[in-house]
């Protein structure tokens, strides 16, 4: 992580201290209060349901960590609800960097567009493939993937293109 980004690092631990979720998406500064118990318990809940597709556990790991700083490829620092990795990411005291095989974003009210307008496009463009969007007011399921979104109404089962699957 080069200098800047350390900064602007450390600044974002500061407001997390104040209760303030900060992100930075190609330059566009977000921020979020922290989430409310109904998307913490829906983000266990995901958690929760992570598992290898295959019986024989071959492939992806399905590692899972929830609220991580994550800095991707163009610079950006986005903290996904729940980041999927075949592999655990190195131990780190600084953003992983690491791109998630998928991300599952549980929508917080007042804050839907940091989750539908910014967060899926800009995902798919740093690597991610599969993101999932949760809404737990309404119970709308949405996965999208570069070339297709499917719609559905929680509770549904999803398998992800790492071999990973999750009941939203």
């Amino acid at each position: 992580m080069d200098e800047k980004a350390q900064t602007l690092f450390q600044e974002f631990i500061r407001a997390d201290q104040l209760g303030i979720r900060l992100e930075m998406v190609g330059g566009l500064p977000i921020w979020e209060a922290q989430p409310v118990l109904r998307h913490q318990r829906a983000v266990d809940r995901i958690r929760d349901s992570i598992k290898p597709t295959s019986s024989t556990g071959a492939g992806c790991g399905c590692i899972h960590v929830a609220d991580i700083y994550i800095q991707f490829p163009d610079g950006s620092l986005k903290r996904p609800d729940v980041s999927i990795f075949c592999e655990e990411p190195e131990e780190q005291d600084e953003a992983v960097t690491m791109v998630p095989e998928a991300v599952i974003e549980v929508i917080s009210r007042g804050y839907e567009a940091k989750d539908l307008d910014i967060g899926p496009g800009f995902y798919l463009s740093q690597g991610v493939k599969d993101v999932v969007i949760f809404n737990p007011h309404t119970l709308v399921v949405l996965h999208i993937r570069k070339e297709e979104v499917a719609r559905h109404v929680s509770p549904v089962v999803l398998n992800l293109s790492c071999g990973c699957r999750c009941e939203v």
